[in-house]
């Protein structure tokens, strides 16, 4: 009975983007956006409250209305706009973006946050991180280790600001790594370190080795296979078949290539990373390739884009992406509710279908099933 519920929710928030459904109130339900408006990520900010009302056209609804306040730059203005917010009757809050201006929310009784955030640890108790996690992203690479029937997996985690959630990742999803290192992000040392961990300074010492026994040995045809020795970088096997590394952009790539260049290709063992959103740049890298990772529905996320383009004439991008579904979800908690405003409908485990794909919250962290993608021959395919 609990299973055959799940599917009717599920198909349930898929009926809400495609057949809006009336539902009369004598007044509207006000949402507030807790954005940056000014500063640096100002425009961050419109891209969240323009795709915030999308998804409220998309919905077809009258019930909801989109309050944007500034977030500001601080935790202390944050909480600033926080509490106006909770003066204006809004206890619905779709923000702030950034974990950094969660820390005083607690403050604000009687207020739900649905952080934009990936970081999980140490949240405050009204907040909901509803970011694509470390933990979301391990569960569906551990899938597709099962699935390729890897047996000795590496995780390379840069010495960053969510090596701590990236820990987190690999003990809730209990996927299996047989060693995980720790590196520095600068060149010289990243190089250095890579060496160490593929012990390729023992394996090209062997080759040079094997070379020098074939020179003073009296085999037939020592010439051909002196030869052929002297087109290998190393020789010697390694004690893994697959290499997580939970890195991003130029610093993903700069990893990469040490592990070529200590004689580790794609085509001796499996190259897997984290979210990348698709990065268009991983198309032209061929020598990384095939690379795979997890990620939302990539139909959906490139169907949201063309949408917004026609709507603003203008790009947009994954967290605001993140916004226009968190829009749908809280009509969608609010509807199950007869639409009367109770914040613990928030906390109550249960899954859901947007356009990133299914998704619950358990407690306060929303968790993603994602799907996996493989990009080789400069192309993005779809693995499940």
């Amino acid at each position: 009975m609990k299973k055959n519920f799940k599917i009717f929710q599920i198909i349930f928030i898929s009926l809400i983007y495609l057949c809006p459904i009336s539902v009369y109130s004598e007044e509207k339900i006000k949402i507030g956006l807790l954005v940056p408006m000014t500063g640096d990520n100002k425009k961050l900010g419109e891209l969240i409250i323009e795709s915030a009302r999308i998804a409220l056209k998309d919905i077809d609804t009258n019930l909801l209305e989109i309050h944007p306040k500034d977030s500001g730059t601080s935790p202390t203005e944050t909480l600033k706009s926080a509490f106006e917010f909770k003066d204006m009757g809004i206890n619905i809050i779709i923000g702030p973006i950034f974990y950094k201006n969660l820390s005083f929310l607690e403050e604000v009784e009687d207020v739900i946050f649905l952080s934009l955030t990936n970081k999980t640890i140490n949240l405050p108790r009204n907040v909901i991180s509803s970011g694509v996690n470390a933990t979301s992203q391990l569960n569906t690479i551990k899938k597709f280790i099962s699935l390729k029937e890897i047996k000795n997996t590496i995780f390379l985690t840069p010495k960053l600001d969510y090596e701590a959630e990236i820990k987190k990742g690999i003990k809730n999803s209990k996927i299996k790594v047989s060693k995980h290192y720790v590196y520095e992000t600068e060149p010289t040392k990243l190089t250095s370190q890579i060496e160490k961990i593929t012990n390729y300074k023992k394996r090209k010492q062997n080759l040079l080795d094997e070379i020098k026994r074939v020179e003073n040995s009296n085999e037939d045809n020592k010439e051909k296979i002196i030869a052929r020795l002297e087109k290998l970088d190393t020789i010697g096997g390694i004690n893994f078949d697959s290499v997580i590394i939970a890195d991003f952009e130029e610093s993903l790539k700069s990893v990469a290539t040490s592990l070529i260049y200590t004689d580790i290709p794609p085509s001796r063992v499996t190259y897997i990373t984290l979210n990348q959103w698709f990065d268009k740049s991983l198309l032209n890298e061929e020598m990384i390739q095939p690379i795979y990772f997890p990620s939302v529905n990539f139909e959906n996320y490139q169907s949201y884009l063309d949408k917004y383009y026609e709507n603003f004439k203008n790009s947009s991008n994954q967290i605001a992406f993140l916004s226009y579904d968190l829009t749908g979800l809280v009509y969608y908690l609010l509807f199950k509710n007869n639409f009367v405003v109770d914040n613990q409908i928030f906390y109550k485990k249960n899954s859901f279908k947007g356009k990133i794909g299914v998704f619950e919250i358990n407690k306060n962290i929303i968790t993603h099933q994602l799907n996996f993608y493989e990009i080789s021959e400069k192309k993005i395919k779809k693995i499940f």
